[in-house]
């Protein structure tokens, strides 16, 4: 059994050769811009953006008529509040107004007895 044999400094070069030739050799088969397969795979990935870009506008327009419809919903609830608060102070008004009537009515009964004494 022989023992490892360090590779040397040539060794090492034909290594990095190769590899280098390698790597240029994977790179000169892949297929241009122009190959029907790439073209293909940039139409789909295109299509798929296309796509992913109508669902979020359609989401965004989803969500525009969601908020108009809530801010629609709050001014009703608005001014259904403010007319419920003019309808209270207008009744407030209309029983103080009684009130005193029936205070004024009081108060000339009483002075209509203290002047027949």
């Amino acid at each position: 059994m022989s023992g490892f044999k360090e590779p040397g400094f040539a060794d090492r070069q034909k290594a990095a050769q190769r590899a280098r030739e390698n790597l240029l050799k994977r790179f000169r088969e892949q297929p241009g811009p122009d190959d029907p397969e790439v073209a293909r795979r940039r139409a789909e990935r295109e299509a798929i953006a296309a796509n992913r870009e109508r669902v979020r506008q359609e989401r965004e327009a989803a969500k525009a008529e969601q908020k108009r419809r809530e801010e629609e919903a709050a001014a009703l609830e608005a001014a259904r509040i403010a007319r419920e608060k003019e309808e209270e102070e207008a009744r407030q008004a209309a029983l103080l107004a009684e009130q005193k009537a029936k205070r004024d009515a009081r108060y000339a009964a009483r002075k209509a007895r203290g002047k027949r004494k």
